[in-house]
């Protein structure tokens, strides 16, 4: 039985880090290690976690770096085989290492192994829709259109996978090693995911399962549209370093995608504004995205003009209405292909 090594960064998070790491401790695997990695969290996050007594519990504690900063700290430290990250705002389901775990392996060619997640708001209310990503046959293309894997609370990844994409930079005074690049505040999950899928021959393959229970945070990193947005387009810049006819070929298609994105995003958040300049954009940029996927995109255009235009009581009326009706479609997805039912 492969150990585990589950790593949460911890900043800002003191209303929810201890549903996060609870969730941990009640997996059905058992066989982990947890790192806190106290990101200089300016809050009560460290001493909540210093309050639980299980003895696979380490505190490893640094001057603010990031969240890929943290997770490199964690992966510096980490003594398990598999690798799992856990956003100290999310929560896990008691299956999740297990069932990705029991995926690793039985397929020895899947580096990175992931799965669904349900949206939740602030206070943990479960909203009803889900993440409906692609699951196999992962490529670049597959990952610029929209990361598959969704949220960096979503994968357990084997170790060999960070060592073969492990480089060396000296940014805090000494040479160290580096797996998520400590330069990206944001976005540094799709560029890791990338370089995955540039420079190695390990497949990113994901299960049916919802598993993780991502939280819809209006002060979090995604909130910030076009901040994110700038740091994708560095991520861009990075890849074209290595990749340059990969980024010629696919970066408009890119950046479109990763505009409706942050358009899907700016509505799950109520920015009825930002949410009609982000899908205009996307559109602008590559209108061959309503001939690869018109309905995704549609959806997002009008959902982003009915936010705009309508009274805010009539437009949540027609959202609660349009979200119930994509969630109970996304659940019979989901339990068909669980059963192994075709779509």
């Amino acid at each position: 039985m492969k150990k585990v090594s589950v790593i949460v960064p911890t900043y800002k998070v003191e209303k929810y880090i201890a549903a996060a790491v609870q969730s941990v401790l009640e997996q059905t695997y058992q066989n982990f290690e947890v790192l806190i990695i106290d990101d200089e969290s300016p809050d009560r996050s460290v001493e909540i976690c210093q309050q639980l007594t299980d003895s696979r519990i380490r505190i490893i504690r640094q001057k603010n770096r990031g969240l890929a900063g943290a997770r490199n700290t964690g992966i510096r430290h980490a003594q398990g085989e598999y690798l799992a990250f856990l956003d100290g705002d999310d929560v896990w389901l008691p299956e999740m290492l297990e069932k990705n775990v029991a995926h690793l392996d039985n397929s020895q060619d899947v580096g990175v192994s992931f799965n669904r997640s349900a949206f939740m708001d602030e206070a943990g209310n479960d909203l009803g829709t889900y993440t409906m990503p692609q699951l196999t046959d992962i490529n670049v293309p597959c990952l610029l259109r929209g990361s598959p894997i969704g949220n960096g609370s979503a994968a357990v990844i084997r170790r060999d996978v960070f060592e073969a994409i492990r480089f060396e930079d000296n940014l805090y005074g000494t040479v160290e090693d580096f797996y998520f690049d400590d330069r990206f505040r944001q976005s540094e999950d799709i560029e890791c995911w990338l370089r995955i899928a540039i420079q190695t021959s390990w497949k990113i393959e994901g299960i049916p399962d919802v598993m993780t229970l991502y939280r819809v945070n209006s002060g979090g990193l995604s909130a910030n549209f076009v901040k994110q947005f700038e740091s994708w387009e560095k991520v861009f810049e990075k890849t074209r370093s290595y990749a340059p006819e990969l980024v010629a070929k696919w970066e408009n298609m890119a950046r479109a995608y990763q505009l409706r994105y942050l358009a899907r995003s700016a509505v799950r958040m109520q920015a009825g504004e930002a949410s009609v300049q982000l899908i205009n954009r996307a559109l602008s940029t590559y209108w061959r995205i309503l001939l690869e996927e018109p309905k995704r995109t549609i959806f997002t255009w009008v959902s982003a003009y009915l936010l705009w235009l309508l009274p805010q009581s009539v437009y949540s009326q027609i959202d609660t209405f349009a979200s119930k009706m994509r969630g109970s479609t996304q659940k019979r997805q989901i339990l068909q292909e669980q059963s192994g039912q075709s779509v």
